[in-house]
């Protein structure tokens, strides 16, 4: 769902701390192409990169250094922003329409998968004004009661696959996962990197394996997990957002929600930066989507500022970001209840996901 853009999304930040740090965090990601330099870019500018390890490695490690203390600081700055009344409403119905409604537990039944998929095309049965979410996420054995469940509305199903969260499994495994999601319906695939393989500084089998899911996934959106929280530095978290571009993705994503460490505001931040320069240079552009760990109104509204501040209104959108999140639902629609009526409900008033 496109909403339009208020004047908040569109204001230049200036708080004087991002200004200090803007350039350091700012800064383009990769040096200029020969077609940049002529005065274009083309989407082929990467087209010699992957065609073997040496050459993956040496721009993978060409990419300039994260300044760590800049990233973080320009999170934060930006994360001060205050959004009132209407501009904070509408924020509110955005995040809305930005959320994978999400339930990943080995204790998943029908009942509850279709109690989601209500819940995500119709989030506040009291008002029919509230936006459906973007779309749910499920394990691949519920997909068909997924599709079955928001069937005419609009919400997208999202499926784990590749052996999800570990991703520990052969690749022919892995894409069998993905084949049986496609085959029950899934609309987009949540796949996860093989991050050993990344850290032991095998890119290229990385690169690999997402080009091979995203082939499985024929015309399912491709989101492909990183987990931040295992990549060690701001670095491998820069790297895995340029193989995951390189190799196709339609989105780069944060994490699985299955460790310490899920979405911060810094990686968020890293990532975003990475896909406004890919497209800068290519023309293509990537979604992104940060999960685990956003469980407030107040939290998504910090993200959807970074979104603003660091790639552009363009990726104000539910084609272009999402949340990978179940509780974070419940808050929105609480802090929507009170700017409507004044008065904070409380969560007895939601519906228990």
């Amino acid at each position: 769902m496109a909403l339009a853009v208020p004047l908040w999304a569109k204001a230049p930040c200036t708080s004087r701390y991002a200004r200090r740090y803007a350039p350091l965090v700012t800064m383009r990601t990769t040096p200029p192409t020969k077609t940049e330099e002529a005065g274009r870019a083309t989407p082929g500018a990467f087209a010699d990169v992957t065609t073997s390890a040496s050459t993956l490695r040496r721009f993978l490690h060409g990419l300039p250094g994260v300044d760590a203390v800049g990233l973080e600081a320009r999170a934060a700055s930006l994360g001060t922003r205050s959004i009132k009344t209407t501009a904070k409403a509408y924020a509110i119905d955005l995040a809305i329409s930005m959320i994978d409604l999400t339930t990943l537990e080995g204790a998943d039944t029908p009942g509850k998968v279709r109690a989601l998929g209500a819940k995500a095309v119709h989030p506040d049965p009291t008002d029919r004004t509230t936006p459906r979410t973007a779309a749910v996420c499920v394990y691949p054995d519920m997909v068909a009661t997924a599709k079955e469940a928001v069937a005419g509305s609009g919400v997208k199903v999202a499926s784990v696959a590749t052996a999800f969260p570990a991703g520990r499994a052969a690749l022919g495994v892995k894409l069998a996962d993905v084949r049986d999601a496609v085959a029950a319906g899934a609309d987009e695939i949540d796949m996860v990197i093989d991050r050993g393989a990344l850290l032991a500084g095998d890119y290229l089998k990385v690169h690999d394996e997402i080009v091979a899911v995203k082939e499985a996934s024929g015309s399912a959106r491709l989101k492909v997990i990183f987990e931040t929280g295992e990549l060690s530095t701001y670095d491998n978290i820069r790297r895995a957002s340029w193989i995951g571009m390189l190799a196709g993705a339609d989105f780069i994503k944060t994490s699985t929600g299955k460790v310490g460490v899920n979405a911060t505001p810094a990686n968020t931040l890293l990532m975003l930066e990475a896909v406004r320069d890919f497209r800068a240079q290519t023309g293509v552009q990537v979604g992104v989507k940060p999960a685990g760990g956003i469980r407030t109104s107040k939290d998504a509204l910090k993200f959807l500022v970074l979104v603003n501040e660091t790639a552009g209104a363009d990726w104000l959108d539910d084609h272009w970001f999402r949340f990978g999140a179940s509780s974070l639902l419940n808050d929105l629609l609480m802090q929507r209840q009170k700017l409507a009526t004044g008065r904070y409900s409380g969560p007895d008033y939601v519906t228990v996901d």
